[in-house]
């Protein structure tokens, strides 16, 4: 089973990223045939300065192999070192119906909260289409928020097929129902768009004020709380395993039990789960080059892919002559 997603190296990881896709992508390593990618042309509608691009793109690298990420056990790279996924993007945008587009949640939701309306925002589920499409790729784990994204690529590659025969794979969206939408201080989905994130590899004192500032209701402290109601509890059973999460569900039930305490415990074990990582992550970032190689290699087995797809496409298309 080929498995493949992405993510953008726009801004520091937080616990959404991490539980919502990076943890299992890790994980099916040891079980599927994993492609892995850093979405930089993505994360181009929300960052446009250059520097913070490039750095932030070595920066997604590191923390990818730091949490455990083998290169030699999956094909990992940079989006923009294999430039068959731009001309696949411009191919398939001719297989792509304004409607389609126009239906698209994210792309509305975005527009709604102040983003940019331009072409890269609203073309963004065609390029996510050549990513998938392009590899040929099964599997697709994704949040719930882009599972319409995936059905968009399934639209496209089913017309494209229809016209030139079966030479896309049509990929399947996986979506985790516990960790579908981790959620962040405020409740919302987690996202730096809305300022509401727990991030990786933080200090202890900024970490534990971001998690200090998870709102709870005001519920007193000797009185029961609901669990299944409270931001704190739907964090902190990420790191749970089931004894442990209903062991911490049986102390909200009981009474007793203040939003602070529960707030210091999740501190502390946020921070010592990610200790190791984040010594790793720190090694990683003093070596670039050697990240520059590992990616290099990555986008080169990449591109091996990428080309046997893409020589279907163009000959069946007439580009190629």
């Amino acid at each position: 089973m080929r498995v493949l997603s992405g993510i953008q190296p726009s801004g520091s990881l937080h616990l959404g990223n991490y539980f919502g896709m990076m943890q299992k992508m890790i994980a099916y390593q040891e079980q599927q045939e994993l492609y892995c990618f850093i979405a930089n042309y993505h994360a181009m509608t929300s960052v446009s300065d250059g520097k913070t691009l490039a750095s932030g793109t070595l920066e997604a690298a590191a923390n990818f192999l730091a949490l455990g990420l083998d290169p030699e056990k999956s094909m990992f790279w940079v989006q923009s070192d294999v430039p068959e996924v731009q001309e696949l993007t411009w191919i398939l945008s001719n297989f792509t119906p304004m409607g389609l587009l126009e239906r698209c949640h994210s792309y509305k939701d975005k527009i709604a909260r102040g983003a940019a309306a331009n072409h890269g925002l609203f073309a963004y589920p065609v390029l996510m289409s050549a990513d998938i499409l392009l590899f040929q790729s099964e599997k697709v784990p994704v949040g719930r928020d882009q599972k319409q994204h995936v059905e968009v690529t399934r639209d496209i590659a089913i017309k494209f097929n229809n016209e030139y025969g079966d030479i896309f794979t049509l990929p399947e969206a996986e979506i985790d129902d516990q960790v579908a939408t981790v959620p962040g201080l405020d409740g919302q989905k987690m996202s730096k768009s809305y300022k509401n994130t727990i991030d990786l590899f933080l200090d202890e004192k900024p970490l534990r004020k971001q998690i200090m500032r998870i709102v709870t209701d005001p519920t007193p402290v000797e009185e029961p709380k609901n669990p299944d109601a409270c931001n704190v509890f739907q964090i902190f059973r990420l790191f749970l395993d089931k004894e442990q999460e209903s062991s911490l569900r049986r102390r909200y039930l009981v009474g007793g039990l203040g939003y602070g305490e529960v707030k210091q415990e999740l501190f502390e074990t946020v921070r010592d789960f990610f200790a190791p990582y984040t010594e790793r992550r720190r090694v990683l970032l003093a070596e670039k080059e050697e990240l520059r190689r590992i990616l290099s290699w990555g986008a080169e087995k990449a591109r091996q892919v990428a080309a046997r797809t893409l020589t279907k496409v163009r000959k069946k298309t007439g580009l190629s002559y």
